[in-house]
C-alpha cells in the first residue's frame, strides 16, 4: 500500500512539474477568491434541485434549464453526448438513430431552431462549424467530463458571445480537479456489443506546487450501434490544471483531444426498412452504395485554451486564449456530395470515366470528404461594481481557417477521381464538387449595465457589435463552376434589455427583449452564376420572453412565455439527395413552457416539464396574416417529460419518460412532394446505481440502465434522402441495456 501511494505521488508531482511551466508570476491583487467557470446548478444535496434533471434559475433573465453534474453521472449512456443528455429539457428533440452517442445526432432542435440555429459552447468558448455552424456531437468532449449544462432558450444578454447568437446557447462547463488525490477506473458493457473503459486521475491539492491541482481522463468507446453494419470507435483524452498565482489570480490549462471512427447510415427506405429490418441501416454487399465500407467518417479534434481568473484596480478580469481543430475525412458511398443508393446503383453520366477515358459503366461511384479546419481566438472579460450595479464589458475575436474538398471517385477502382461525373469548362476539375478554402474572422465586443433599482430589482440594458467576415476562395463550390471567390463582411448592432425582480429568496419574475443574429451560411453562395454575398442578408431575430421561477428546498418550479420573430430566415430542404437552404421571409415563433419537481417523501422527487411550441412561416414575420407557405422540420407542437427519482445514502434510482409531439420532417415526392408527417411518441429510460462505499472503496458504485424501457420502436423521422428524392427513413433504436461500474482507489 505505501508503495502504491509512493507511486501516486510521485506521477502527481511529475505530471505538475510539467504543467506548472505555464504558470507565470502575478503581482498579488485584491480581488476576492477566484472561482472556476460555473456549473449548471447547487450541489446542495438537501434541495429537491440536486435531483431534478433540469431546473430553472432564480437568477435568469431568460428562459433557461441547467443540468447538474449529479444528474450526468447517475443517467448518461456510456458513450452519450451533449445531445442526449439535454433531450431531458423543455422544448428539446433530440434521439441517436444508432443508440445513445453511436452516430452524430440527426434532428437535434430546441423550439424549432435546428442546430447551426444556436451555440454551444465549451467552458464559455464558441465551438462551431463555419460552414452552416452546425457541431458534432460525438467530436471535442465526452460526458465524463461535464460538470454542468444549461440550455439558454434565447439570445441572451449583451454579453452572450457565439457564432449563432440567434435561436440561444447550449453552454457545457467542464469538471474541475478535486482537491483530493484519487484514481478511478470505470467501464460499462452493455447491448449492440457496447464497451467503454476508461480512469479517471485527480492528483489533488498539493502544496508544495503552490495548491495546484490537476485532473486527467482517458476513455475508450465503442458500438456496433442498433442500425446494422454502423458501429463506431471513440477515444477520447481531457486534461484540467488549476493554480492560484496569487491569493485572487488563478490559472486555468485544459486541454481535451477526441479521434472518431464510425459507419454513418443516412437512414432508409421503408421499402428496405420491410425487407430488412427495422434496424437496417448499411450494408455488407461491395455492389451497392449503402456498403459500409463506403460510408466512413475519420474525426480527429482537439480544444486548448489558457485562462486567467485576476483583478486590476477596481477591474475584474476573466480572459482565455484558445484554439480548437476538427479534421474529417469522410467516404461516402453516394455521389454528388449527397446520400447513396441502398439497391446496387451504378457511375451517372455513362459511367466512371478514369484518366485514359475507359467507361466502367458497373462500378460504384461516390465522394471523398476532407474538411479541415482550426479556429484561434481570445475572450476577454470585464466588470467593475459601481454602488448602482456593476458594469460589464468585453470581446471576443475568432479567427478560423477552413479548408474543404470534395471529390467524385470510384470505390470499385480503390477511389480513383471520375472525372466523368461534373461536365465543368475546366475538364481537369470534372471531378470535383467542392474545392477551396475559407477564412472566418468574427469579432464581438459588448458593452451592458446591470443596475440595482433596488435590493430586489435589476434592470440590465446591454449592446453587442457584431461583425462576421467570410473571405472564400473556391474555384468549385458544391457542384458549381465556377464557384465562389469573394470577401464579403456582415456587421450588426444587437440591443438587450432586461429585468429580474425578486419577490421573495424563494421567487423571482423576469422579462427580456434581446436580438439574435445569425451570418449567411457557405451553401447560400452555392448558385450558378456565383452569388454576389453582398445581395445576401444576415438572419436576425427579435425575442420577447417573461417567465417567473420558485425554488425552495421541497419545490422548484419554472413557467414562462415566448414570443420571437425572425428575419431573413433560411431552412433546410432535401433536394436530390443533399440538404440546401431555402430563403424564406420570416417566421414567428411563439410557445409557453414549464418545469418543476418536488420532494414527495424523504429522497423521492416527482419531475415533469412541459413545452407548446407554435411557428408561422410567412412572407413577414412581422405579418402573420400573410399566408402560410411552409413547414419547420423537427419541431413538435408539444414537448414533455415525467419522471421519478429516488436516492438514499446507498442507492439512486430513476424512471424519467420523455415525450415528443408529432412534427414534420422532409418531402415525400410520392405524395405530391408534401411534408412527411410523423405522429407522436414517448421514450422511458431506467436508471439503478449501487454505491460500494463500504464493500469496495469510497466513490465505488455498479449500475443498471435500460434506455427505451417498453421497447417503442418505429419510423421516427426522415432527414436524408437518395437522388431521387425518395425519403429515407431513421427508426427509433429499440431497448437497450448498460451495466455500469466504477471503483475508487
Amino acid at each position: 500500500m505505501k508503495q502504491f501511494v509512493f507511486k501516486k505521488k510521485l506521477l502527481s508531482v511529475l505530471i505538475l512539474s510539467a504543467l506548472n511551466s505555464i504558470a507565470f508570476a502575478a503581482d498579488t491583487v485584491e480581488l476576492g477568491t477566484v472561482g472556476s467557470e460555473s456549473g449548471a446548478q447547487s450541489n446542495d444535496k438537501s434541495t429537491v434541485s440536486y435531483e431534478s434533471p433540469t431546473q430553472a434559475s432564480l437568477e435568469a433573465t431568460q428562459p433557461q434549464s441547467s443540468i447538474n453534474e449529479h444528474y450526468i453521472k447517475e443517467n448518461a449512456a456510456p458513450g452519450a453526448n451533449y445531445t442526449d443528455i439535454i433531450s431531458i429539457a423543455p422544448s428539446v428533440m433530440s434521439v441517436d438513430p444508432n443508440g445513445a452517442g453511436g452516430q452524430e445526432t440527426q434532428n437535434i432542435s430546441i423550439r424549432g431552431f435546428q442546430d447551426g440555429q444556436f451555440n454551444v459552447t465549451f467552458d464559455g468558448i464558441p465551438i462551431g462549424d463555419t460552414n452552416d455552424f452546425t457541431h458534432h456531437s460525438t467530436s471535442f468532449f465526452m460526458n465524463q467530463d461535464i460538470k454542468g449544462l444549461v440550455v439558454d432558450r434565447g439570445p441572451g444578454d449583451a454579453s452572450n458571445i457565439g457564432y449563432a447568437t440567434f435561436g440561444g446557447t447550449v453552454a457545457v462547463s467542464t469538471v474541475d480537479p478535486s482537491q483530493n488525490a484519487g484514481v478511478t477506473p470505470f467501464g460499462s458493457f452493455g447491448t449492440w456489443n457496447t464497451k467503454l473503459a476508461g480512469v479517471q486521475f485527480d492528483t489533488g491539492n498539493l502544496q508544495k506546487y503552490g495548491d495546484a491541482k490537476a485532473y486527467f481522463s482517458y476513455k475508450n468507446f465503442s458500438t456496433d450501434g442498433f442500425l446494422t453494419n454502423s458501429g463506431q470507435n471513440r477515444q477520447n483524452l481531457f486534461v484540467k490544471f488549476d493554480k492560484p498565482l496569487s491569493d485572487y489570480t488563478t490559472v486555468t490549462f485544459v486541454a481535451t483531444t477526441n479521434k472518431v471512427h464510425q459507419n454513418v447510415s443516412y437512414g432508409a427506405t421503408l421499402g428496405a426498412i420491410a425487407q430488412n429490418g427495422l434496424n437496417y441501416g448499411l450494408s455488407n454487399d461491395p455492389n451497392t452504395q449503402n456498403f459500409y465500407g463506403y460510408n466512413i467518417d475519420n474525426i480527429q479534434t482537439d480544444i486548448e485554451y489558457l485562462g486567467i481568473k485576476s483583478r486590476i484596480g477596481e477591474w475584474n478580469i476573466d480572459n482565455k486564449t484558445y484554439t480548437y481543430a476538427y479534421y474529417h475525412q469522410g467516404l461516402n458511398g453516394g455521389p454528388g456530395g449527397g446520400a447513396y443508393s441502398e439497391y446496387p446503383y451504378y457511375s451517372l453520366n455513362g459511367g466512371a470515366t478514369l484518366n485514359n477515358g475507359t467507361q466502367l459503366p458497373n462500378d460504384i461511384t461516390g465522394n471523398l470528404l476532407n474538411n479541415n479546419y482550426r479556429s484561434w481566438g481570445d475572450i476577454l472579460r470585464l466588470s467593475k461594481n459601481y454602488k448602482t450595479g456593476e458594469l460589464d464589458t468585453g470581446i471576443w475575436i475568432d479567427r478560423q481557417s477552413n479548408d474543404k474538398t470534395l471529390t467524385e471517385v470510384d470505390w470499385s477502382q480503390n477511389g480513383a477521381f471520375n472525372y466523368n461525373f461534373n461536365s465543368y469548362s475546366n475538364a481537369s476539375l470534372n471531378y470535383a464538387d467542392t474545392l477551396g478554402n475559407e477564412t472566418i474572422t468574427t469579432i464581438q465586443p459588448y458593452l451592458q449595465y446591470k443596475y440595482n433599482v433596488n435590493s430586489n430589482w435589476q434592470v440590465t440594458p446591454g449592446v453587442k457589435y457584431s461583425s462576421f467576415n467570410r473571405d472564400t476562395n473556391f474555384p468549385v463550390l458544391n457542384g458549381n463552376y465556377p464557384g465562389n471567390i469573394s470577401n464579403a463582411t456582415y456587421t450588426r448592432f444587437l440591443k438587450n434589455l432586461s429585468t429580474r425582480y425578486l419577490i421573495n429568496q424563494n421567487w423571482s419574475v423576469y422579462g427580456d427583449y434581446s436580438e439574435g443574429f445569425l451570418a449567411p451560411k457557405l451553401q447560400l453562395l452555392q448558385t450558378s452564376p456565383p452569388t454576389n454575398p453582398g445581395t445576401i442578408n444576415p438572419e436576425r431575430t427579435e425575442n420577447y420572453q417573461v417567465g417567473t421561477t420558485w425554488k425552495d428546498r421541497n419545490n422548484m418550479l419554472g413557467f414562462d412565455v415566448y414570443k420571437i420573430l425572425t428575419y431573413d430566415t433560411s431552412i433546410a430542404q432535401t433536394q436530390g439527395g443533399q440538404t440546401v437552404y431555402q430563403p424564406v421571409g420570416g417566421i414567428q415563433y411563439s410557445g409557453v413552457e414549464f418545469e418543476g419537481s418536488h420532494n414527495l417523501y424523504k429522497g423521492l422527487v416527482v419531475y415533469a416539464n412541459y413545452s407548446i411550441n407554435n411557428y408561422a412561416v410567412s412572407g413577414d414575420a412581422i405579418n402573420p396574416q400573410k399566408p402560410y407557405t411552409g413547414f419547420i422540420y423537427n419541431t413538435p407542437h408539444t414537448t414533455g417529460a415525467l419522471g421519478f427519482i429516488y436516492e438514499n445514502s446507498l442507492l439512486y434510482t430513476s424512471l424519467i419518460t420523455k415525450y415528443i409531439g408529432a412534427n414534420y420532417s422532409n418531402r415525400d415526392p410520392n405524395n405530391g412532394n408534401q411534408p412527411i408527417y410523423f405522429g407522436g411518441y414517448s421514450l422511458t429510460n431506467f436508471s439503478l446505481n449501487y454505491k460500494l462505499d463500504n464493500l469496495v472503496s469510497k466513490n465505488s458504485s455498479i449500475g443498471l440502465q435500460v434506455d427505451n424501457v417498453f421497447n417503442r420502436t418505429g419510423v421516427y423521422t426522415s432527414i436524408n434522402a437518395d437522388f431521387n428524392n425518395n425519403p429515407l427513413y431513421y427508426t427509433i433504436p429499440e431497448r437497450a441495456y448498460y451495466v455500469n461500474f466504477k471503483v475508487g482507489i
